[in-house]
């Protein structure tokens, strides 16, 4: 059953990761999506792979996101579900931080998904659904991780209060806050083979389910949120990770 048929859908950093799985996801439901990111051959190569329509924007810079409001609406004139995924993953202690770390997770995590959210407005259709992609270090006080966590926990009050806002359009704005994610991103943090076995031990023993999740999980329950089945659910953040938090 196609449940989202019909329905047009953005996902920023749809190229790899969560943002892709769930853009499968969301057409494999009947939904039209559109899907962002950076890199430009990263873009059209994934939007080929998906058969969706891909457009570069850097969500770290507010010129690219009014571009991508203006050439969405020019379009597809309104759309249905706006799931603002793009992020960065970086830290350090907090006595070795440095600017260039701090400006680059705020600038893409809070400030960049805080514009996209707010120039999309506009765009957004009355019954929209719009969820952000927190984490659940939000919640949780893990060394040389203040940063980002931060960018995270930022990101939540500003969801609770978009629902309230845009309540009387009935846009229901969301969060969902993944745990550990079996994605590429651990990948790319330059861990030797025999490091990342370690690593993802370590991690796997801190969640009481004893695995990781897949970005799939995060996209079906993109999926949930932007159906019928979740048109009484606004302001909440949905935690996903394996119990990992408690």
């Amino acid at each position: 059953m196609e449940q989202l048929k019909g329905k047009i859908a953005v996902v920023t950093g749809g190229n790899s990761g969560i943002g892709y799985a769930t853009a499968k996801e969301l057409k494999q439901q009947g939904a039209t999506v559109i899907i962002t990111g950076r890199r430009k051959e990263a873009i059209e190569t994934a939007a080929a792979e998906l058969g969706v329509t891909g457009i570069v924007a850097d969500q770290g810079n507010l010129m690219a996101i009014e571009s991508l409001a203006d050439t969405v609406k020019t379009a597809y004139g309104a759309i249905d579900i706006l799931f603002i995924n793009a992020g960065v993953l970086a830290g350090a202690g907090i006595e070795q931080a440095t600017e260039e770390i701090f400006d680059q997770v705020i600038d893409v995590n809070f400030k960049g998904a805080y514009f996209t959210l707010s120039r999309f407005i506009p765009v957004l259709k009355d019954g929209a659904s719009v969820i952000f992609l927190s984490s659940n270090t939000a919640s949780m006080n893990v060394a040389h991780s203040s940063i980002y966590s931060s960018s995270k926990a930022a990101l939540n009050a500003v969801m609770k209060i978009a629902a309230i806002e845009l309540a009387p359009r009935k846009i229901r704005v969301n969060a969902i806050s993944p745990g550990p994610i079996e994605t590429e991103i651990l990948h790319k943090q330059g861990y030797s083979e025999e490091e990342l076995k370690g690593v993802k031990s370590w991690i796997v023993d801190r969640i009481p389910l004893k695995h990781m999740g897949k970005a799939g999980d995060i996209g079906k329950m993109v999926v949930q949120l932007s159906g019928d089945a979740a048109s009484f659910v606004t302001g909440a953040e949905l935690v996903m990770d394996g119990g990992m938090s408690l």
